[in-house]
C-alpha cells in the first residue's frame, strides 16, 4: 500500500467496541446469507425454459451454464456472481471505513468485508431456498476478492483482473483442471490479502480482531475446497473431467461434472 493511501487509513480513525457492533454483525449474516441465496444460474436457466439441476453436470454454476448456453451466457452468470459477492463486502466497507475495534489497531473493514463474504458464500453452497444444493461459490468468492482487494487501493482492481484472465483462466487453458484452476485462483488471492493483513497489523499479530481477520480468509478457502471435494477425488484418481477453454469459447460441451 502506498503512503499515501496507508496516511489517510489512519487519518480520523475512531474506535468501536464489540457491544456497538454485534447486531451489525448479526444483521450482516443474515441479510448476506439471503444474498447468497438467490442464484442467478437458475435464474438464467428458467428464462430459457430449462432447469439447471437437470441439464449438464447440474450444478447451478457459472461453468454449467457455460457449457450449456455458451461462454457469453456464461460471462454474464460470472460477473453476477461475482457482483454477488462483492458488493455487500464493499458495502460494509464503506460503513465502517474509518472504524477500529476498541482498544486495537484492526479495522474494522478489514473484518467485515470477509465475515460479508463467508455468509454469501455459505448461502451460495447451502441455499435454504433451494433445499441447500447450490452452487460451489469460486465466481462469488474471486468476486469477493477482486473488490475487497480493491477497497485496499484502487489499483489493485487491475492487478486482480490480470489474475482473473492470465492467472486462473491461463492455468485452466493449459492443463483443463478447471475446478484446480479455480480453487488455486481463491487460495492466491486469499494469501495476497493475508501478506496485506500481515504487514499491516505487523506489529499486533496476536491481537484477536487480527487473528480473526486472517481466520476469516481460512474459512473462505475451506468452503470452496470443501464444496468441490468430490471435484478432488476425481482429481486425484485420475477420472476428473477436463474443462476446456477452446471448446467453451466455440461453444461445445467443455467439461462435465463441475
Amino acid at each position: 500500500m502506498s503512503s499515501a493511501f496507508a496516511a489517510a487509513r489512519l487519518s480520523a480513525v475512531r474506535s468501536l467496541p464489540f457491544s456497538g457492533l454485534w447486531y451489525w454483525f448479526l444483521l450482516m449474516a443474515v441479510l448476506c446469507y439471503f444474498i447468497g441465496c438467490f442464484n442467478f444460474a437458475v435464474l438464467i436457466a428458467k428464462v430459457r425454459h430449462k432447469d439447471i439441476h437437470r441439464i449438464g453436470s447440474g450444478n447451478p454454476g457459472t461453468m454449467n451454464v457455460s457449457r450449456e448456453f455458451g461462454l457469453k451466457i456464461g460471462l454474464m452468470n460470472f460477473l453476477l456472481d461475482a457482483c454477488k459477492g462483492g458488493l455487500p463486502a464493499l458495502a460494509s466497507y464503506f460503513i465502517f471505513r474509518g472504524y477500529v475495534f476498541e482498544g486495537t489497531n484492526v479495522a474494522v473493514s478489514d473484518f467485515t468485508r470477509y465475515f460479508c463474504g463467508i455468509f454469501v458464500i455459505i448461502g451460495h453452497i447451502w441455499p435454504v431456498t433451494m433445499k441447500f444444493r447450490g452452487g460451489k461459490g469460486i465466481a462469488s468468492s474471486l468476486g469477493l476478492y477482486w473488490i475487497s482487494i480493491s477497497c485496499e487501493n484502487p489499483w489493485y482492481i487491475l492487478v486482480s483482473v490480470a489474475v482473473l484472465l492470465f492467472g486462473i483462466v491461463g492455468f485452466i487453458a493449459l492443463t483443463e483442471l478447471g475446478s484446480m484452476g479455480s480453487l488455486l485462483g481463491v487460495t492466491a488471492f486469499s494469501i495476497w490479502q493475508a501478506v496485506i493483513f500481515f504487514v499491516r497489523y505487523e506489529g499486533g499479530l496476536a491481537q484477536t480482531w487480527a487473528v480473526l481477520c486472517f481466520m476469516n480468509l481460512l474459512v473462505l478457502n475451506f468452503l470452496t475446497w470443501f464444496a468441490h471435494r468430490k471435484n478432488l477425488i476425481r482429481l486425484f484418481a485420475g477420472e476428473e473431467h477436463r474443462t476446456s477453454v477452446k471448446k467453451l469459447y466455440k461453444g461445445k460441451r467443455g467439461m462435465k461434472n463441475m
